[in-house]
């Protein structure tokens, strides 16, 4: 059971590091591009249903006891979980909706209407500012987890081939 635990941390933290990494070079698309930027979005979006699929049984677990007895913190974190969703689903939708690169690739006709333009823009600030909460709420399990599953293993293959070059120069 402790692999079966371990496996899926793993898996969650690589796929979180995977979103975050595609958020942070998706966010400016007048850096990388109009074409990159949806491109990723798109990409992202098959990394978040990744996500709430490793998530799905504490999302179900705590959506039927929501209304019972659960601790505040537990409740925030869902009610900010479901936030980040309905605004994730905002900003690709409108994105959609105003895309210059994808849809029109998938011979798609969308009207570029500065409605959407205009909440494109909001949605994806308020993201930032939900996001930021996210990673606050579980910093200790980004720190503990990262410090597990990435930082010590790295540590210790260079400490490795520190140790092997050391045995290199130490024989005559």
């Amino acid at each position: 059971m402790k692999t079966a635990v371990s496996s899926r941390t793993k898996t969650k933290l690589f796929i979180d590091i995977v979103i975050f990494a595609g958020f942070l070079v998706a966010w400016d698309p007048n850096s990388t591009g109009i074409a990159v930027h949806e491109w990723l979005t798109i990409g992202g979006i098959a990394a978040l249903v990744v996500h709430l699929l490793l998530s799905w049984n504490w999302i179900v677990e705590i959506g039927v006891r929501f209304f019972g007895v659960l601790p505040p913190r537990t409740r925030f974190s869902y009610i900010l979980n479901l936030l980040l969703f309905v605004d994730m689903t905002l900003i690709m939708f409108t994105g959609i909706m105003i895309s210059r690169a994808v849809m029109p690739f998938l011979h798609i006709p969308v009207q570029h209407n500065p409605l959407w333009r205009g909440m494109h823009d909001a949605t994806a600030n308020i993201f930032v500012l939900l996001l930021g909460v996210h990673l606050a709420l579980h910093w200790a399990w980004i720190a503990r987890t990262s410090k597990r599953y990435l930082i010590e293993p790295i540590a210790a293959l260079l400490g490795n081939a520190r140790l092997q070059v050391q045995r290199r120069e130490a024989k005559p």
